[in-house]
């Protein structure tokens, strides 16, 4: 469908040499916001503080570097001999969620045996965090007027996109063609699953399974609104990277939580309780002291 308007700047300030563009923006706000949620929570259940504080000071910089990474892998051909600061230049738009995902699992899987504390807690606390991230996100993808579907029918704009807000229709006018939000779909999808999240922790699962949930939830969305998409990675032909990814992601993360359910490869819950509801005793303050004697005894 033919549609003409002004779309609205990347850029939200220029400092004199340095321009600042909403994309940027728009990641460290859901960044920042991620982790103010992941803070209280994990505070909630006895963590320390500093625990979420250290793994994001790792996790983020080599999510973002992952996430790039795997974006220029699939689309060499755009990127082979090209000057290396076009390679690296992600406020131009280019990453892809399966990268950073990739990146902070192994970061945090590193970061837990190192600092001696539960991995499947921390991507359990880090879940509805991330997804949030996500949802706030695509945000940046639609002020970079990226992330789109294809063409929109006269029928679907008259049905759905006039309800839209007139800013958001805008932009979606591209050369002078109105295209699928599919940010937006994925936005509010990734809100959903924020909220379901954040219901299903409060039923207490499996240690793990919070997380779990999570890789289903986004997978499965995200494999019906890639095919929506103009802009989408292909392995071979024309299979969609995204798509391959998110069944395999899917069947993973279903397998899992059979294999570990059936074998019993898991007994805590989400909270630190057993199977029965009970909480692992913590030792007195009497009690540290005279392990702490003990030891240097010794």
């Amino acid at each position: 469908m033919k549609y003409d308007a002004e779309p609205l700047s990347r850029v939200l300030v220029e400092l004199g040499p340095l321009t600042i563009y909403w994309y940027g923006v728009i990641i460290a706000v859901g960044a920042y916001l991620g982790l103010l949620l992941a803070l209280k929570e994990s505070e909630r259940l006895g963590l320390k503080k500093d625990i979420f504080i250290d793994l994001v000071v790792f996790a983020i910089p080599i999510s973002i570097i992952s996430a790039r990474i795997y974006y220029v892998v699939f689309e060499w051909e755009r990127y082979a001999g090209r000057p290396f600061m076009e390679i690296i230049a992600i406020w131009e738009g280019g990453i892809a969620i399966h990268g950073a995902i990739i990146g902070a699992v192994l970061t945090g899987l590193v970061f837990a045996r190192v600092r001696k504390v539960s991995f499947w807690q921390l991507v359990d606390i880090a879940a509805p965090s991330i997804i949030l991230g996500q949802a706030i996100g695509r945000w940046g993808n639609f002020m970079n007027q990226e992330a789109h579907g294809g063409p929109v029918t006269e029928e679907f704009y008259n049905n759905f996109m006039q309800y839209l807000p007139d800013f958001i229709v805008n932009q979606m006018a591209i050369g002078g063609i109105l295209y699928h939000p599919t940010f937006l779909y994925e936005s509010v999808w990734n809100i959903l699953g924020f909220i379901f999240l954040l219901v299903l922790r409060r039923y207490n699962p499996m240690r793990g399974e919070v997380f779990l949930s999570y890789v289903i939830w986004y997978s499965f969305g995200r494999y019906f609104i890639e095919g929506m998409r103009t802009d989408s990675l292909y392995i071979i032909g024309n299979l969609r990277t995204a798509q391959v990814i998110s069944i395999v992601l899917i069947l993973w993360a279903v397998g899992t939580i059979i294999y570990r359910r059936y074998f019993n490869k898991v007994q805590t819950r989400y909270n630190g309780s057993d199977l029965l509801g009970n909480m692992p005793k913590q030792k007195s303050h009497n009690q540290k002291k005279k392990s702490t004697s003990k030891k240097k005894k010794k």
